[in-house]
């Protein structure tokens, strides 16, 4: 079992920009597919972003052209950079690692096998 630690959340206004990141062992990134996800009360986790292997990611539509996931290999964190946040963006976010791999699309917790906490990030209008 992995472990993650995700930091970063907190309360911004609507079109403000929040940086999340999770911490993880070294070379985490070489060895597992890793996401983003995030989940509302009463609501199903849903994938938002994700990067595989060999670096290729990949994001849902909602977010595309605002988030942006990396690996930082030298700090080991999986980072989530979030533009033009929306009041819709208010969620608890995960950081997600699997040793196959799951898309961006993914929902529900069989996504991956390994979960942080999360870190909440509350958008305002």
């Amino acid at each position: 079992q992995l472990k993650l630690v995700e930091s970063g959340g907190g309360s911004v206004q609507n079109g403000g920009s929040l940086r999340l990141s999770c911490a993880t062992p070294a070379y985490t990134y070489r060895r597992y597919t890793m996401g983003w996800f995030r989940q509302v009360p009463g609501k199903e986790r849903e994938g938002v972003a994700s990067i595989f292997k060999n670096g290729v990611t990949a994001y849902i539509e909602d977010v595309k052209g605002r988030f942006t996931i990396s690996h930082d290999n030298v700090k080991n964190t999986l980072d989530l950079q979030m533009n033009n946040l929306k009041p819709e963006d208010t969620a608890r976010y995960y950081c997600a690692a699997d040793a196959g791999s799951f898309t961006a699309y993914c929902r529900g917790l069989h996504c991956a096998s390994n979960w942080g906490q999360g870190t909440q990030v509350t958008v305002s209008s």
